[in-house]
Formats: C-alpha cells, sequence, structure tokens
C-alpha cells in the first residue's frame, strides 16, 4: 500500500512539472511578436526578417502620415511635376487594379516627412539597402533572393528568381515627373531611400530591381514604391 502511494504521489509530481513546462511554453510562444504590421488606416502588411533586419513584405499603401495627415492624391500630370511637398499616386490613377497589388507611388517629399511609415518604422537609408544587398551576396546575386517568383506579374522572364527571404519583390513601376507619367509596370520594382545626393541635393538614392539589383539616383518629383524597415 505503502509503494502504491508513493509511485502514485510520483506520479502527480511528474504530472504537475509537465503542466508547468506546458504552461511555460505557451507563455513563452504569447509573446512571440506578431509577423504583421498595420499602418494608420488600418492596412496590414506581412513582416520579414533578413539577417539582423526586420522589413515589410509588401509596398506601403497608406493615404496618410502616421499622425494621421492626409497626403496630398495628385492626379494631374503637370501639377505632380511641380510639386516640392509631399504627393502620392496609384498607378496610372487607377487604385483598383494596381493598388492593393503594387502599393501607392510617393514623391521624395512625402519620404522627407519621416511621418510615412508606421511609428517603430522608417524608410531606409541608403546604408540600410546596402546592408540588405550585402547580406543576400550582393546586388548580382541579392535581387533573385528578393524577387517573388513566377510570372504573374513580372513580364520578363523571371526564372532565376527565389524569393527565399519572403521580401516578394513586386515590379510596381514608377511615374515621371513629366508629361508621359507613368511607366515600368511589369518590368521593374522601384523603391525610394530616405537619403538625397550629397553632391546633388536634386536627387536622392533609390534601389531598382529588374534584371538586376541596383543602387541610383532619381529627382525627387518621381513616384516610387515605399518598402518600410523596422526602427
Amino acid at each position: 500500500m505503502k509503494r502504491l502511494i508513493k509511485d502514485r504521489s510520483l506520479g502527480f509530481l511528474v504530472f504537475g512539472l509537465a503542466l508547468i513546462m506546458i504552461a511555460g511554453c505557451k507563455k513563452e510562444e504569447d509573446t512571440i511578436p506578431n509577423k504583421t504590421v498595420s499602418d494608420v488606416e488600418g492596412n496590414i502588411y506581412p513582416i520579414v526578417d533578413i539577417g539582423t533586419q526586420t522589413w515589410m513584405g509588401e509596398n506601403l499603401k497608406t493615404t496618410k502620415f502616421n499622425d494621421g495627415a492626409d497626403i496630398a492624391l495628385v492626379i494631374n500630370d503637370a501639377e505632380w511635376s511641380n510639386l516640392d511637398t509631399p504627393g502620392y499616386c496609384w498607378y496610372e490613377n487607377d487604385k483598383t487594379n494596381y493598388g492593393d497589388t503594387y502599393g501607392a507611388l510617393y514623391n521624395w517629399y512625402a519620404v522627407n516627412t519621416g511621418k510615412l511609415c508606421p511609428a517603430g518604422w522608417h524608410v531606409p537609408t541608403d546604408a540600410e539597402w546596402t546592408i540588405l544587398t550585402d547580406y543576400l551576396g550582393g546586388e548580382n546575386m541579392a535581387g533573385d533572393k528578393i524577387k517573388e517568383t513566377g510570372m504573374a506579374h513580372w513580364i520578363r522572364l523571371n526564372l532565376t528568381a527565389t524569393n527565399e527571404t519572403g521580401f516578394t519583390a513586386l515590379p510596381n513601376g514608377f511615374r515621371f515627373p513629366f508629361e508621359y507619367t507613368f511607366s515600368d509596370i511589369g518590368f521593374t520594382a522601384n523603391w525610394w531611400s530616405s537619403d538625397f545626393l550629397a553632391q546633388d541635393d536634386k536627387f536622392a538614392w533609390y534601389r531598382e530591381l529588374g534584371n538586376e539589383f541596383r543602387r541610383d539616383g532619381f529627382l525627387k518629383e518621381f513616384g516610387l514604391g515605399v518598402r518600410c524597415l523596422r526602427d
């Protein structure tokens, strides 16, 4: 009888320890950060960790700054070309067909406010873009690792893309600050950085992904996509 009681006591002890461990594991799981982030309008974006950085997995599509103020929607070509204040648009001014998939196009003046991304996030600097490309093996290798696979959105042959990072780059094109307006949907992905060129402050750094992943400068009046990076 004593042996039976002892065995039962040991069993209850093991069972109790197991419950404590399960509770501890559950508590740890509950503290894992949500792998999405929302902007001030409630648009939800996936999150991807790449090396030491945490990126949005989609292009930004907010029409408001993170303080709730409206960003100016500029449709008219001449107005867009002469803009030196924050503005945004949709490719071909068509949100229905392009906005949800490719995000919005912003001029650099919207980027420069520092209020475009959700709180705790920011438009990456030129150096932070370089950290991404270097981690993925340099510009010659990084492009395929961040590009969506297949040809659902890419018009050019896209046989080497792996999207192994989950970044899912889509060919969002851009808006010119000239009368022929929009270009390159299906061919290139384009994103601003938060830095302007020291040698000519009319231009800001950006990244373009087409057949290759490259760094260049565009006039600040261009309309490009934005990917936010966690602070």
